[in-house]
């Protein structure tokens, strides 16, 4: 199989968040209620979203945009497009993208790391609307092409990155190096 050139609105439902209003009348602690995935529920070191610090209530689905695992959320404004892969169900923001996979052969783990690449950045900046704030919006993101190997050339690729990252993340854990310092009388 060979790789070909698809956009992301060929290998992806895209759909922007929505917010029932005013947002604090939906806000609940009832355990009945609906994850609401906001941007402090993501940390740049992860790339999947696994719980919420709040919830809606029910009533406030319908005003909103349901995500489950699996989707794609990309950030649409200010430090837009970096991409969480959802481990749980719930309601976005007007603030996030919804990508669902529509394509059988992309592997979220090779499309987590091909979204949050230079490359993605480049096309979605490039494309951006706005002068001071850039934002993406559906159309955008459904025009960006990539380039879509075989699955099993995916799952490689993302395993190959997905070390490269886990390498990168023991380095910055470990404490700093100094160099070895003489005592001033073993100085030569």
């Amino acid at each position: 199989m060979k790789w070909r050139t698809k956009s992301l609105g060929e290998i992806f439902e895209i759909a922007r968040g929505g917010s029932p209003g005013p947002i604090d009348r939906f806000i609940t602690e009832d355990s009945d209620g609906v994850n609401w995935i906001m941007i402090n529920d993501a940390t740049g070191s992860s790339k999947y979203i696994t719980s919420t610090k709040k919830r809606i209530r029910k009533e406030g689905v319908s005003k909103s945009r349901m995500v489950y695992p699996g989707d794609f959320i990309l950030t649409n404004s200010m430090s837009f497009g970096r991409p969480y892969i959802m481990k749980t169900s719930g309601c976005i923001h007007q603030g996030w993208l919804v990508l669902s996979k529509k394509e059988e052969e992309a592997d979220p783990e090779f499309f987590f790391h091909l979204l949050g690449s230079d490359f993605i950045y480049s096309e979605f900046s490039k494309r951006a609307a706005g002068a001071t704030v850039k934002n993406l919006n559906i159309n955008l993101v459904k025009s960006v092409e990539v380039v879509l190997p075989p699955l099993s050339e995916q799952k490689r690729i993302a395993g190959i990155l997905d070390a490269a990252d886990g390498l990168r993340a023991k380095r910055r854990a470990r404490p700093a190096r100094h160099p070895l310092r003489l005592p001033p009388a073993m100085h030569l």
